[in-house]
């Protein structure tokens, strides 16, 4: 089996699903909307500086999952799709999965935000394959605890291992496209690592390793964190 293996977010979404998920909360009026985009932007500052607890930050992220029927965070999450996440889907993106699905490779897609969020989001570009952050579910609903290892940093790997069943050497011959210095320990474990509109540290150590460089980016008004 060959895979190429791809981050989401600000990789194949021009965007921050985790963030992004958190602001539609706010604007739905689901969560206390001056606390919480706060702390939303606190972690994502956290985020990018990689310095992220991912425990603290899915207590909080998991919160509102647990506090709400899926029924209801399922409509949440449909008009979210629609709004904020298919306008930062770039053609080149689609067209980069296609073209290593052509080449007879495998997608999958390895994020750590949390499945509910990114199932849909993997099905817009047909990759049914995604290891995502787990969010715990007791008789069809949401208890707001993660269940097994979070799909963050060295989180990745082990959940692509395990995925794997311990088939490791595929590696070797795998693709990994992110864009973040959080992803450093999957990007080291493939043969072919691309940074893809990449943080600034993760920038430098593509320099420095000679690392492809590419940019991915979708025409929207994106709605950054902090404006």
């Amino acid at each position: 089996m060959k895979l190429a293996l791809f981050d989401l977010d600000n990789t194949l979404l021009d965007g921050d699903s985790d963030y992004l998920w958190g602001e539609h909360l706010v604007a739905q009026g689901v969560v206390d909307g001056d606390w919480y985009r706060s702390e939303n932007l606190r972690y994502y500052h956290a985020y990018e500086a990689g310095q992220l607890d991912i425990r603290e930050f899915l207590a909080f992220a998991l919160r509102p999952l647990a506090e709400n029927r899926r029924a209801q965070l399922e409509a949440w999450r449909s008009d979210f799709i629609e709004s904020q996440i298919m306008p930062r889907i770039a053609t080149e993106a689609l067209r980069l999965v296609d073209r290593h699905r052509d080449a007879g490779e495998t997608p999958v897609i390895v994020t750590a935000t949390n499945r509910f969020v990114t199932e849909p989001i993997a099905q817009l570009f047909g990759i049914d394959h995604l290891l995502a952050t787990e969010a715990e579910m007791r008789d069809g609903e949401f208890t707001g605890e993660v269940a097994g290892t979070p799909c963050f940093r060295e989180g990745k790997l082990i959940r692509l291992q395990q995925w794997l069943g311990g088939n490791i050497g595929v590696l070797e011959s795998a693709h990994f496209y992110s864009d973040s210095r959080n992803d450093l320990p999957l990007l080291e474990a493939v043969g072919h690592p691309v940074a893809v509109n990449p943080d600034p540290a993760l920038a430098g150590i593509a320099r420095e390793r000679g690392w492809p460089m590419l940019s991915l980016r979708a025409e929207v008004a994106e709605q950054k964190p902090g404006g």
